[in-house]
């Protein structure tokens, strides 16, 4: 299925998107964990305008052991911890991108992934969803509903874990990746800093209300996400941006187990290290981590 571009202009930023995330601050040099944590996750029933928005928050937990499955309702670690929303494809769910998410949480990172209630099920018809807005909306709500859990006065078991210094993180991979894209366009969300669309199409054009740091990240032989079309996204965006070409692979064996599945993992925590915590260590390892494999890393990383 052959994925058009869309062209729609920004509409006005979230309301009050600063408010839960404190005034802006300058990037500073700063260190993500080292260590591997291990996981627990939490499920919140929210919803917006009618829609229902499960929500399973995957963190690092304060104890357990790393690598092993998250315990439902464990105790978080002491972080604070910035937040990454993951947002999954077409008949996906949070568990089948486990391959992505529990690196990120295990890496320090709090990480709410939605289950849309119209493309979890894996019915085509339903991508309508993505185009006409409503997938990028419902994410802009798991972050200001994830964000309030760990506000000050929350009496919630994340109030005061959630570091937002930098602002917060978005992801997802095929209609995932495009609702990604369009919070960065379309329907932008401000207090994005950091983004990655895997096998994204152009959603729109940047406005200028967001400013992220953004990696794109496709196969060049892509069936479903014209991997043109991703590189016309690339192109509209100003820098910090980045583009990791997987070279005669197609719309997803890198997300999976496929043979450049780890340098994807690596880049991928490394990106948001580097967003997140200011990890100039991590920024500096970016190249190197998608090295091999027949991978192609162009990358504009400064202002």
């Amino acid at each position: 299925m052959t994925m058009p571009r869309r062209t729609i202009l920004g509409l006005t930023a979230v309301a009050g998107a600063t408010a839960l995330l404190g005034s802006a601050a300058p990037a500073l040099a700063a260190t993500a964990p080292t260590q591997t944590f291990p996981l627990g996750v939490r499920e919140f029933a929210w919803s917006r305008a009618g829609r229902s928005l499960t929500t399973r928050i995957f963190y690092p937990a304060a104890s357990g052991t790393p690598g092993g499955n998250p315990v439902r309702d464990a105790p978080i670690a002491d972080g604070p911890f910035p937040v990454v929303e993951w947002s999954h494809g077409l008949g996906g769910n949070p568990e089948s991108y486990g391959p992505h998410i529990r690196p990120l949480a295990a890496a320090g990172f709090i990480v709410p992934a939605p289950v849309f209630s119209t493309t979890t099920t894996g019915t085509p018809g339903n991508i309508q969803d993505v185009y006409n807005g409503n997938q990028s909306k419902d994410v802009s709500e798991v972050l200001t509903r994830t964000l309030a859990l760990g506000a000050e006065g929350s009496c919630d078991a994340f109030e005061g874990r959630m570091d937002t210094t930098l602002g917060v993180g978005v992801a997802g991979h095929s209609l995932g990746g495009m609702t990604t894209h369009g919070l960065l366009t379309a329907w932008p969300d401000s207090r994005i800093t950091a983004a990655i669309p895997y096998a994204c199409v152009d959603m729109g054009n940047p406005t200028g209300e967001v400013n992220a740091n953004v990696l794109f990240v496709h196969g060049d032989q892509d069936p479903i996400c014209q991997y043109s079309l991703a590189r016309q996204a690339h192109a509209e965006l100003p820098a910090p941006k980045a583009f990791m070409t997987h070279t005669g692979q197609g719309h997803d064996e890198y997300i999976w187990n496929g043979p450049t599945y780890d340098q994807t993992v690596a880049v991928s925590l490394d990106w948001m290290r580097w967003s997140l915590y200011g990890d100039t260590a991590a920024k500096a390892r970016l190249a190197s981590d998608a090295s091999g494999g027949g991978i192609v890393w162009e990358a504009e990383l400064d202002r």
